[in-house]
């Protein structure tokens, strides 16, 4: 199979031909896809934080603030469908949601006398803010994406789900397991 011509133009692709080189017999396709989405995350992180800093948060509370926004209305969900979607602890979940409503861009609403189980919901302060900054990621986003056609956008994007979908099987994590 022809190589494309852009493999050998980024910094990745310089280094699998280095290694190839080095070692011909040892397949790189798992370098070459890993360390491009590790460089792609790398690169995209800088200009993306720095949106959500403009907004007075970091990508922890945006996280928070977007799955309450992603909930629907009433934009509230328990601490523990949070932290179950946002892979992190319980007691890291308080902190960010404690600075949160501090913040006034987030409130609880107690339940049950447990306070695990009271919801956390977003305050209209909360999705103005969660509303505008989301809107300005997505914007960076698309830029970024920009050289790619729309259907090599989607191709990318069905690709990267079906390797997703085998590895989050094959860790156990995923919710239809």
């Amino acid at each position: 199979m022809p190589k494309s011509p852009q493999r050998s133009k980024d910094h990745v692709g310089r280094l699998v031909a280095k290694r190839r080189a080095e070692t011909p017999h040892v397949p790189l396709d798992g370098m070459e896809i890993f360390g491009r989405a590790r460089r792609l995350t790398i690169l995209s992180r800088p200009p993306i934080e720095a949106i959500f800093a403009r907004h007075g948060i970091d990508a922890g509370a945006f996280d928070v603030l977007a799955s309450l926004r992603r909930s629907g209305a009433p934009f509230a969900l328990r601490p523990t469908e949070l932290y179950r979607e946002l892979m992190m602890s319980s007691g890291g979940l308080t902190a960010r949601l404690d600075r949160l409503e501090k913040r006034g861009l987030i409130e609880r609403e107690q339940v049950e006398a447990d306070r695990r189980s009271a919801l956390a919901k977003l305050t209209p302060k909360g999705l103005a803010l969660i509303d505008k900054a989301y809107a300005e990621d997505m914007a960076l986003e698309a830029a970024m994406l920009a050289p790619l056609s729309p259907s090599e956008r989607r191709t990318l994007a069905d690709l990267l789900a079906k390797l997703l979908v085998d590895m989050e099987r094959s860790a156990g994590d995923c919710e239809d397991a």
